[in-house]
């Protein structure tokens, strides 16, 4: 078999399909007629999909679910959501209910600047470059305002450039920080655009100014690159209300809650083990968001995952107080995504998405995506410290089980009823479809 190509991208769709259904799979004709299946019928968008990305073969499809009566700032919302994971939205849906009567969620945007670096090495004395730093500002702005200037027009640019010493800790390296507003979109593309252009600049500044004679050689531009560290953009979400007010739930009153409640936030907050299993389920939440809305889910993660160890150990995201007989639940997490630009405008169901959201800006998606990470922890939270996480997420597992089981629909919803108030399991499961069918 052969295992390797030369020129496969320039192959046809078909064709890439054929090579890899014939060197990879035991079925190549039921593979192949099985990944067409999952093709688009409207040709022109299934060639706007392949255009998303590189040597595409077929369509992976995920689940978009909807987790309605979100009130956030006085505003309703149907929030849309894509994941596999079913105990997901129904979680998200459920603490949306139980604030809804409590006043609903709050959020607001603190900061929204993003950062971009270039990298250079500087082997002769730095003050000479530090004595130059304005001068060089002006030139870095001047020689870019082809770049900014539709930004500027639209809200954004450069707030702030910074000239930063690594050599502390890695000799002869430092770096040019510069600071950006993006206005509705994510920026990546006019972020690094502009850093590019610095870069140059920066090379020119060094060679055309006579303090610099004797040490033109001593600068080398290593790379020129946006960061997804956003510290200073950063959205905060929260709930509140009187103790009393949270009720009760499974045997413990709205104080024995609210402790337990705290006590399990805290814990997060000094253990990374249990840290990592808290922001990942935050993550649950807000990732789906960012999936369903065709924003970078990967860069968001990295970026909340970082400031999470901001201080040298990895915590939990959330905070939980209990002050003067109030329970404050809140997020702060930082988040750099958009409303415009890329697949944003490009992919139809995005598109559908941010209309389903009422067409927010991007400060406004901002805080929407926190509150439904703040809304999974939640829910998450509370059921760990009360009735434990398996009851419920079994409970919505069950149809997967019942699915890799091939289940008819009446054996589902004989199943679906024996369980209601039985342990789930996949060896009880298979093992009570296995009874019906024989008693059939």
């Amino acid at each position: 078999m052969q295992k390797s190509i030369s020129g496969f991208s320039k192959l046809s769709k078909r064709k890439k399909l054929q090579w890899i259904v014939e060197n990879f799979f035991r079925d190549p004709e039921g593979v192949m007629k099985e990944l067409m299946s999952y093709w688009l019928i409207d040709e022109e968008k299934q060639k706007l999909l392949d255009r998303f990305s590189e040597n595409t073969i077929s369509n992976f499809y995920l689940p978009y679910g909807v987790a309605p009566n979100f009130l956030i700032n006085g505003k309703s919302y149907c929030i849309p959501m894509v994941i596999e994971e079913s105990s997901v939205v129904a979680a998200a849906a459920n603490a949306a209910k139980y604030w809804l009567s409590r006043g609903g969620f709050h959020a607001q945007v603190k900061s929204t600047e993003k950062v971009g670096q270039i990298h250079f090495s500087w082997d002769g004395n730095i003050d000479l470059l530090i004595n130059r730093i304005d001068a060089l500002k002006d030139r870095l702005r001047h020689r870019s305002e082809d770049l900014t200037k539709n930004m500027e027009q639209r809200g954004g640019g450069i707030t702030k450039i910074e000239l930063v010493d690594l050599s502390h800790s890695l000799a002869n390296t430092y770096q040019l920080r510069v600071s950006f507003k993006t206005a509705d979109s994510m920026g990546a593309n006019f972020i690094n655009s502009v850093l590019e252009s610095f870069a140059k600049t920066l090379v020119e500044f060094v060679a055309c100014e006579p303090c610099f004679e004797p040490h033109r050689q001593d600068l080398e531009i290593i790379m020129s690159i946006l960061s997804n560290y956003t510290p200073e953009c950063l959205v905060q979400a929260w709930v509140e209300c009187p103790i009393e007010a949270l009720g009760t739930f499974e045997s413990y009153d709205s104080l024995q809650l609210a402790k337990r409640f705290q006590k399990a936030i805290q814990i997060a907050k000094v253990d990374p083990y249990r840290a990592t299993t808290h922001n990942k389920g935050i993550f649950n939440g807000i990732d789906a968001v960012i999936l369903a809305t065709a924003n970078d889910f990967r860069a968001v993660e990295a970026n909340g995952h970082t400031y999470a160890a901001r201080d040298g150990q990895y915590r939990g995201l959330t905070d939980c107080s209990i002050q003067d007989g109030t329970f404050r639940f809140s997020l702060e997490i930082p988040m750099a995504i958009g409303t415009v630009g890329g697949l944003t405008t490009l992919h139809p169901m995005a598109k559908h998405s941010l209309e389903l959201l009422g067409h927010p800006d991007a400060e406004e998606l901002m805080k929407i995506i926190a509150v439904m990470g703040l809304a999974q922890n939640f829910a998450a939270v509370r059921s760990l410290i009360t009735t434990g996480i398996q009851k419920g997420h079994m409970r919505m597992h069950l149809y997967n089980v019942l699915a890799s089981l091939n289940a008819t629909e009446y054996e589902i919803e004989q199943t679906v009823a024996h369980f209601r108030d039985q342990v789930v399991s996949y060896a009880a499961v298979r093992e009570f479809v296995g009874r019906l069918r024989t008693s059939r």
